[in-house]
C-alpha cells in the first residue's frame, strides 16, 4: 500500500494531476476510493482501471432496481447490485470494461463551468484525441458512441468546489450479462427502443486495449502536468464512510417479491 502523497513532477502553465492505473480491481473497492478522494482531498486525480475481477451491475444513486433489473435473473445468479455515489444510468462491468474517471477542483480546467454538460462537453473533447483515426467518434447526450452505437457510459458528481466524471467503456461484453437490464424508462432519443444488444458496440473491433490506454495518457498530458504514475492499490482512509454500497440479497427479494405482486393476475377466457 501507499499513501495519498505523491511525488511531484511540474510541468510548468498545466494544473498538476495525479494518474493512478489499476489493473483488475474489483468495481466497489474503486467507487470506494473515488469517493473519498473526491470527498476528502483537495488534489486532481485520474484513475484507469483495466477491467474488473468480476461481473457486478452498477446502479446510479436514484436507480430503482424494479425498473431497471430482470431481479429474478440477478438473483439466481448471485450477481453484485452495487449502487453508486453518482447518478447516471446502469451498467454491468466485468474484466472486459475499462473505467477512466477524473476527480478535480473546480479551477483543474480553466473557463469550465461546473454543471453537467459543460464537464460532459469537455470530456468528449478529451476523447476525441484518443479516437482521432480509430473510428465515427461523438458525444451522444450523455453517452459516447461510434455512428450511432454506445460504448461508453458516463456518470457525474458536482460539489461547491469539485467534480468527478467517471466513464465506462465497453471494450468488450458478455452477451448473456445484458439479459439483467430491463430496457429504460428514461432512454436516449437516439436509442430508437433499441435492445441492448442493438444499442451498444464494442471498442475492441475499433481499437486495441492497450492502445486506448495508452492514447488516453496522452491525452491527459495534454492538459495536465501529470505528478505520477502509481499502479499499486491506494492505502484507503478507515474512517471513511462511503455512501456506494452493495445491495443486500434481502433488498432484492423484497424488489422481486414487490414485483409479483404488482404483475396483473391472468384473467380466464369468457366463453
Amino acid at each position: 500500500m501507499v499513501s495519498m502523497t505523491l511525488p511531484q513532477t511540474r510541468n510548468i502553465g498545466l494544473p498538476f494531476m495525479n494518474l493512478i492505473r489499476l489493473k483488475g480491481i474489483p468495481i466497489l473497492q474503486q467507487l470506494h476510493l473515488e469517493e473519498q478522494l473526491l470527498r476528502t482531498s483537495s488534489d486532481n486525480w485520474c484513475i484507469i482501471n483495466d477491467g474488473t475481477n468480476n461481473p457486478n451491475i452498477v446502479m446510479g444513486i436514484s436507480g430503482k432496481p424494479a425498473e431497471l433489473l430482470e431481479v429474478d435473473l440477478v438473483l439466481r445468479d448471485q450477481v453484485p447490485v452495487i449502487k453508486r455515489f453518482t447518478g447516471g444510468g446502469t451498467v454491468t462491468v466485468d474484466h472486459g470494461t475499462i473505467f477512466v474517471t477524473f476527480i478535480c477542483n473546480r479551477d483543474a480546467v480553466p473557463g469550465l463551468q461546473l454543471y453537467p454538460r459543460p464537464i460532459m462537453s469537455w470530456s468528449s473533447q478529451l476523447y476525441s484525441r484518443v479516437f482521432e483515426g480509430f473510428g465515427d467518434f461523438h458525444l451522444r447526450e450523455n453517452d459516447y458512441v461510434f455512428g450511432n452505437h454506445k460504448f461508453g457510459g458516463n456518470a457525474q458528481s458536482i460539489t461547491k468546489n469539485r467534480w468527478i466524471h467517471h466513464t465506462s467503456f465497453l471494450w468488450d461484453y458478455e452477451v448473456r450479462n445484458m439479459a439483467y437490464l430491463k430496457l429504460p424508462k428514461r432512454a436516449p432519443e437516439y436509442r430508437l427502443a433499441r435492445d441492448h444488444l442493438e444499442f451498444i458496440c464494442c471498442m475492441k473491433d475499433y481499437m486495441p486495449r492497450s492502445v486506448f490506454i495508452n492514447k488516453t495518457v496522452e491525452a491527459i498530458g495534454t492538459q495536465f502536468s501529470v505528478k505520477s504514475e502509481q499502479s499499486d492499490p491506494i492505502e484507503t482512509n478507515s474512517n471513511f464512510v462511503p455512501s456506494t454500497r452493495l445491495l443486500t440479497r434481502q433488498e432484492l427479494e423484497e424488489v422481486a417479491l414487490g414485483s409479483r405482486l404488482e404483475s396483473p393476475l391472468p384473467q380466464s377466457l369468457s366463453l
